[in-house]
């Protein structure tokens, strides 16, 4: 069996779209908006050029997704994974976040999850190892390592859905 064809066609002030036909011959494609959301589309088995489905995915529903579908991709949050079962992974804070303003010692993250907090992303400055009174910003990136099941119950902590 022959690997399948992904054919990529830029999509000028959109992004790009990238076309898959199946071992079956179902036609799939992705456009990978400019924002970072995705767009997935199922075409109908008798029309090939007719879109049966289409859904809409955020950024991070897609890099979950890419995981599911094949862990050992690399997605833009996960950073690092090893045969010890452990993962560093990049989660956001958000703007609207209950923790924007709040210090990472009131997440209470590390004796809930197992998780640590390893560093900071802020603008361009990176910060090793925030104390527990480390003041926390609407988008902030931490870096996160523990458990595969630890890093997600910290995602759960901040909110990330």
């Amino acid at each position: 069996m022959s690997a399948p064809r992904l054919r990529a066609t830029p999509l000028p002030g959109i992004g790009v779209q990238y076309d898959l036909e199946t071992r079956e011959h179902r036609h799939l494609s992705v456009v990978a908006h400019r924002d970072g959301t995705r767009t997935v589309n199922v075409y109908r088995a008798d029309d090939p050029d007719s879109c049966a489905h289409s859904l809409r995915l955020t950024g991070s529903e897609a890099g979950s997704l890419i995981d599911a579908l094949k862990p050992s991709h690399h997605s833009p949050s996960l950073l690092y994974t090893t045969d010890l079962g452990l993962v560093a992974e990049r989660i956001e804070v958000a703007a609207t976040s209950r923790w924007n303003g709040r210090v990472l010692g009131d997440t209470k993250m590390r004796t809930d999850t197992g998780a640590s907090v390893v560093a900071v992303l802020r603008r361009a400055e990176a910060i090793p190892s925030p104390a527990p009174d480390f003041r926390l910003a609407g988008g902030d990136t931490l870096i996160v390592v523990g458990t595969r099941e630890g890093v997600d119950a910290a995602a759960t902590i901040l909110g990330r859905e």
